[in-house]
C-alpha cells in the first residue's frame, strides 16, 4: 500500500438512537458504528474503520456526530455521501463528507461538545415522540432550573454528576454554556463543555428536574457540586431526551456545523 494513496475523510452523521445499543460496536447487538462501517466499506470496496468524536449511549440521538476514516478508494464526495446513505437504515444519515488533513482527529481535535436535552412537559403524554423526548407530567419551573444551573458554568469538579463506570482520569470539566428555556410544552436544556464525563449531562438534567418540580431547596445544585458525591444527586434522566447537537473544532479544519432541525431547535 502506497502512503500517498491513503486519504483521510471526515463525515457528519445524524441518527435516531432509539433502535440501537449505542454508538460503539458490540457483539450480538446492533450499533450505529457497525452499520456506518458496513455501508462505507461497501462504497470503498475495502474494510473501513471509523473513529467518532463522542460515543453515545443506547437510546441517545445525534444531529452532530463527527467521524473520520482512512481509505485508498478514489471516490467523489457525492459518491461517499449518496452511496453510503443508500446502504444505511432510515435511522442514520450522513449529512456531509470532506477530506481532512492527517493531523485531524474527530475526538482529540475537538475543542467543545454540545448536547441538547428535550423535555415534553405537559399533563398528558404525546403519541408522536415516545422515544425522542422525555415526558414529565408535573409542571416544571424552567426559570428556577435556569437560575439554579448557572453555578455549574466554568471549570469544576463534577464528581456529583459522574456515573459509576466513568473511566475518565479526572472529574474536572469546563461548562462553557448552559441555557434552559421553554417553548410551549417543551423545555430545552442546552449544555456546551470542553468535554463530558460519563452520563454527566443526563445526571445534571435529572437533578435540574427535581429543582424544577420544587422538590429541592434553593442552592441545592450548588450544594451538590460542592459535595462531590454522586449519592446526593438525583436519578439519571432517560437517554431518549438527549441529543448530541454539535462538535466544535479549530476553524482551520473547516468542519461544517450541523444545521438546525425542526425537532431540536425551537
Amino acid at each position: 500500500m502506497i502512503l500517498n494513496d491513503i486519504k483521510k475523510f471526515a463525515l457528519g452523521i445524524e441518527y435516531n438512537g432509539s433502535s440501537y445499543h449505542g454508538w460503539q460496536m458490540q457483539k450480538n447487538v446492533s450499533s450505529i458504528q457497525e452499520e456506518v462501517e458496513r455501508a462505507l466499506s461497501k462504497i470503498a470496496n475495502h474494510k473501513i474503520n471509523i473513529v467518532c468524536a463522542g460515543r453515545t449511549d443506547a437510546g441517545v440521538h445525534s444531529i452532530g456526530q463527527v467521524v473520520h476514516f482512512y481509505t485508498t478508494a478514489k471516490r467523489k464526495k457525492i459518491s461517499w455521501l449518496i452511496g453510503t446513505n443508500r446502504y444505511l437504515s432510515r435511522d442514520i444519515s450522513v449529512k456531509w463528507v470532506q477530506e481532512v488533513p492527517g493531523n485531524f482527529h474527530s475526538r482529540y481535535s475537538a475543542i467543545a461538545r454540545s448536547y441538547r436535552y428535550i423535555i415534553y412537559n405537559n399533563d398528558v403524554r404525546s403519541v408522536f415522540f415516545p422515544n425522542k423526548l422525555y415526558f414529565v407530567h408535573k409542571k416544571l419551573n424552567e426559570k428556577k432550573m435556569f437560575s439554579e444551573a448557572q453555578c455549574l458554568l466554568g471549570e469544576h469538579d463534577f464528581t456529583s454528576f459522574r456515573s459509576i463506570g466513568c473511566q475518565s482520569f479526572s472529574s474536572w470539566r469546563k461548562i462553557i454554556k448552559l441555557n434552559i428555556f421553554r417553548s410551549n410544552n417543551f423545555i430545552i436544556i442546552d449544555i456546551k463543555a470542553n468535554s463530558f464525563l460519563y452520563h454527566m449531562v443526563r445526571n445534571i438534567v435529572g437533578s435540574l428536574i427535581e429543582v424544577g418540580a420544587n422538590k429541592k431547596k434553593e442552592f441545592w445544585i450548588q450544594e451538590l457540586l460542592t459535595k462531590q458525591n454522586r449519592n446526593y444527586a438525583a436519578a439519571t434522566a432517560p437517554a431518549r431526551g438527549l441529543y448530541l447537537s454539535s462538535i466544535e473544532y479549530p476553524l482551520h479544519f473547516n468542519i461544517p456545523r450541523p444545521k438546525h432541525t425542526a425537532i431540536l431547535f425551537f
